[in-house]
Order: structure tokens, then C-alpha cells, then sequence
């Protein structure tokens, strides 16, 4: 008979993602891991078998996690504009630039261009209909997430919204 898990493994992936947000992809180990979790080293690599494999399941459940809470702030914005879908979405997005510098595999990416669609369509909901709504949000899901990455001094995004509509 199994033992059964003391700690869920969406605990471990949030040990690892914490780990590679710290130190990036070297820091990233069972011994690393274990550390982290309180877990020996052996149960990590029972459970997940290689390191990379763990590291693919802790990013594959930070989109899923990102996926989820970007659902949930969009419903609680239902009735707002493309800004307050911006300024929902603000606090939730907040470990996408970890996730995009480790998509380095095909199912990160993947991922990480499905929660960009899944932006960009509420954004273009709010922004009319037709190929200009869609234009505009990839505008301004471009500008949001260039603000996030690298700051933002140059513009409001408040005010590439009045432009886009």
C-alpha cells in the first residue's frame, strides 16, 4: 500500500517556481527541493523522477494557477472596460515574467500563448467587434505587459484605452 502525499505536490511546484524565481534555473534541484519542502531528496525523485521534470510540472501548474485566477478577476470584472480588466489583472499577473523566462520548452509556450489569448479575448470583448478590437488588444495586452516587465514611465495605459476605442 502507498503512503499517502504529507505535502500536494502544487506545494512542491510552488517550492520550485519560488526556487527558480530566487536563483533561476540552477537553483533548481532535489536536494534544492527538499529543503524547501521538508521532503528527502528520494521522495522528489519518486515522485517526479527527473529534476526537469519536476521544473515542467511546477510551470505547467503556475499557468494553470494563472489561467484560473485570470478567469476568476475577469468574471469579477464582467461589467467593466478594457481598463478594468487591466487594473484586475494587474495583481494577478504578477509571476508572469517568471513563467515566460522559464517557458524555454514547447508546452510552457504553448501555455503561456494560451493565457495571452485568453487576455486579449476579454479585451477585445470590451473593445467592440471585428478584426480592430482584436488589433487593439494585442496592442494593449502588449503595452500591459511591457509596463509589468520593464516598468512604466513612458505612458498610462489609461490612455492607449481612450485611443483603441
Amino acid at each position: 500500500m502507498a503512503r499517502s502525499r504529507l505535502l500536494p505536490d502544487t506545494a512542491v511546484f510552488a517550492s520550485v517556481r519560488a526556487l527558480l524565481a530566487t536563483g533561476g534555473d540552477k537553483a533548481v534541484s532535489f536536494g534544492a527541493v527538499a529543503r524547501a519542502t521538508g521532503l528527502a531528496p528520494s521522495t522528489l525523485a519518486q515522485r517526479f523522477g527527473t529534476v526537469a521534470a519536476m521544473r515542467t510540472a511546477a510551470l505547467r501548474d503556475g499557468w494553470q494557477a494563472l489561467a484560473a485566477e485570470t478567469e476568476a478577476a475577469l468574471a469579477a470584472v464582467a461589467d467593466k472596460g478594457a481598463q478594468g480588466v487591466l487594473k484586475a489583472l494587474d495583481p494577478v499577473a504578477a509571476p508572469v515574467a517568471l513563467l515566460l523566462a522559464t517557458a524555454t520548452d514547447a508546452d510552457g509556450r504553448a501555455l503561456a500563448a494560451d493565457w495571452r489569448r485568453q487576455v486579449e479575448a476579454a479585451l477585445a470583448l470590451r473593445l467592440g467587434q471585428g478584426d480592430k478590437a482584436r488589433e487593439g488588444a494585442a496592442i494593449l495586452f502588449a503595452a500591459w505587459q511591457g509596463q509589468m516587465l520593464w516598468g512604466g514611465d513612458g505612458f498610462r495605459l489609461k490612455d492607449a484605452v481612450k485611443r483603441l476605442t
